[in-house]
């Protein structure tokens, strides 16, 4: 592949090699159907809070002592490598909301393929609503290119989108292409075919609403990648100097942590610089924390509802119901909100959040807020909130 030409001519040939690769790196990671070992399965953590974030990193980088200082859990931190053999898993309250946090063991190159239970510790990062990857500040970006490369490898999407792609399978009429992409985009009717052949799919309708290339079909086809934000936690950055320090505070996405012995170059600062979704930090001395932990709040993209029961006042002193005209009934419940993703902040997601029994007894529901234009205002299920909208509940008789 690397020897090939990319053009027109070749790009079919191309996609049925990609094709091929993904089945082949598919097989590798699905556990034997035979007796034996075990897969990809994970550590045995319940879910609990709002939102889970996992700590991904090579070993002695300072996740556990990230862990310990932002959770109040204490994982075990010592000078030797693999001190952290098992999930930590800790909490933090932050704006109403608890966000479970993983410190999970350090992983090895290689780690997509088993070594060193990296499947395990991959397997977990699946289910975690963000990843911080924890790096060292004297060797971030070497750090960077093989964790990126080990959970690209066991189909962890690092933030990016789902992509706009329909995928229809059909009984007939062949493989029908379409794309809303004016002109020669990256896909064509032949690299489509090619490895939808390779997939044996001969019939099917498939529409792209943007322009995508080869390895984003795929991810359709195989159907077995997540979509996860990840932040870069750069750890230990009392080992670099006050100016390339000062420098790096004026770095987007950037959250520090760190050690003072060795010193980075300019060279490699200079070369971070152009690096999204970063965040230094120092564990040991707690430099920056709240900046990472509102960083993650940010990538979470939490929204806060705030229940209402029937018949008492709302509370005048909390700015956020400044909007109240005619006030009637009872407080709303300011802690303890009901957090949902923004992806399925809705009356219908509130309701199934609380019990998934209240949508059938749901009439209708009463909203003040950004959400809505009037204060309150009757709404269905399908009507979306806001941050620190209030709702209450109007059940059927």
């Amino acid at each position: 592949m690397a020897r090939t030409q990319k053009n027109k001519a070749t790009s079919g040939h191309l996609g049925m090699l990609k094709a091929k690769l993904a089945k082949l790196r598919r097989e590798l990671l699905e556990p034997s159907k035979g007796g034996g070992g075990g897969g990809g399965d994970g550590f045995d953590v319940n879910k609990v809070g709002d939102a889970r974030v996992g700590f991904v990193g090579f070993p002695s980088v300072g996740k556990s002592t990230l862990l310990t200082k932002l959770t109040g859990t204490f994982s075990e931190a010592a000078s030797y490598e693999f001190t952290t053999l098992t999930c930590v898993p800790g909490i933090v309250r932050y704006r109403g909301a608890k966000i479970q946090m993983l410190d999970l063991p350090g992983i090895i190159e290689g780690a997509k393929d088993g070594k060193g239970r990296g499947r395990q510790v991959i397997s977990t990062a699946r289910t975690c609503n963000l990843i911080l990857i924890v790096l060292d500040c004297l060797k971030p970006l070497t750090h960077k290119k093989l964790i990126e490369h080990e959970l690209e490898g066991f189909g962890i999407r690092l933030n990016k989108k789902p992509p706009n792609i329909t995928f229809k399978r059909k009984d007939k009429g062949g493989i029908a292409f379409t794309s809303a992409v004016q002109g020669s985009g990256k896909l064509d009717l032949d690299a489509v075919k090619a490895v939808c052949a390779e997939y044996k799919v001969h019939n099917a309708d498939i529409h792209l609403g943007e322009d995508y290339d080869v390895d984003d079909l795929v991810d359709v086809i195989e159907g077995s990648r997540v979509y996860v934000p990840a932040i870069y936690v750069v750890n230990k950055i009392d080992q670099i100097t006050l100016e390339e320090l000062e420098v790096m505070d004026k770095l987007p996405h950037y959250c520090p942590e760190g050690n003072t012995t060795n010193q980075i170059t300019l060279e490699e600062l200079e070369v971070m610089d152009k690096l999204p979704h970063y965040c230094p930090v120092c564990a040991y001395h707690e430099w920056n924390l709240d900046g990472l932990v509102e960083m993650c709040w940010e990538y979470l993209d939490l929204v806060r509802v705030y229940t209402k029961p029937k018949g008492k006042l709302p509370d005048f002193n909390e700015p956020m119901v400044r909007v109240y005209t005619k006030p009637k009934g009872k407080l709303p419940d300011f802690n303890e909100p009901v957090v949902l993703h923004r992806a399925n902040a809705s009356i219908e997601g509130f309701c199934n959040k609380i019990h998934k029994t209240m949508l059938k007894q749901l009439k209708y529901a009463h909203v003040w807020g950004s959400s809505v234009k009037h204060r309150p205002q009757k709404v269905g299920k399908d009507h979306g909130l806001q941050d620190e909208d209030i709702v209450q509940i109007v059940k059927k008789i």
